[in-house]
Formats: C-alpha cells, structure tokens, sequence
C-alpha cells in the first residue's frame, strides 16, 4: 500500500493518511484482517509526525475501518467495506446533485449531461 501525501493540499495530512486507506480497503487492496503499517512505521515511512498518524489510525478506528490491539498492531476490521461502500455512494450522488443543480441554469439536457459523463468516462478509461 502507497501512500502519498500533499504538504500543498488543504486536507490535513492525517485526512489524507485515512482517505487513502479507505480507498485501498474499498478497492480490495486491504483485506479484512490485513494487518496496517505500525503508527511509527508510518510515520518514518512518510515523515510526519507520529501524531498525525496516531490521529488517522484513530479516525479510522472510530468509523469502523480498522481495530487496534495494545501491543499486536492495528488491522482492518471485518464488515467494513459495506460500509465504506455505502459512504462513498452517499458522496457520489451528493456530486450528482450539485452536478444536476449547476447545469439547470445553464439549460442542459438530462442527455446532454448523460453524453458528458460518458465522456468522461471514455477518457479516464483510456488513460
């Protein structure tokens, strides 16, 4: 698992420390029960502080994305990919609805915005 994170970015390095473990566990990268990098392992390996990924591996505990144990490390936690599933649908149609409310003044189509994502999709495909 790569993690990568942006000092230029305006989420704080643990939200970018947690978001890209949700992803690595959405897409199956992480299997339940895996067990995570130790909060100081990660730390060294991305050069932050061993705070801010303390904070990250707690946020993700408190979700439901990951299980500590004092003294045998953290892991994901079982059932939770449903979950993270769910919470990123969830996003999804709220992007969806922001998207539909942008293009109503504009006067686009339902099948105008249809062919736009295909678009999109074609392109993202490609690369």
């Amino acid at each position: 698992m790569d993690i990568i994170i942006s000092n230029a970015s305006t989420k704080p390095l643990y939200d970018q420390i947690a978001a890209q473990i949700k992803d690595a566990i959405l897409s199956g990268e992480l299997r339940e029960g895996d067990p995570l990098p130790s909060i100081r392992t990660l730390a060294n390996d991305l050069r932050v502080s061993i705070i801010t990924t303390k904070r990250a591996y707690q946020d993700l505990e408190a979700q439901g994305f990951i299980n500590s144990f004092q003294g045998k490390g953290s892991f994901v936690a079982q059932g939770n990919r449903t979950l993270l599933r769910e919470d990123r649908m969830r996003r999804v149609e709220e992007l969806l609805d922001r998207a539909l409310t942008e293009a109503a003044p504009l006067g686009l189509t339902l099948p105008e915005l249809h062919e736009m994502l295909d678009l999109l999709a074609s392109e993202k495909d490609a690369n």
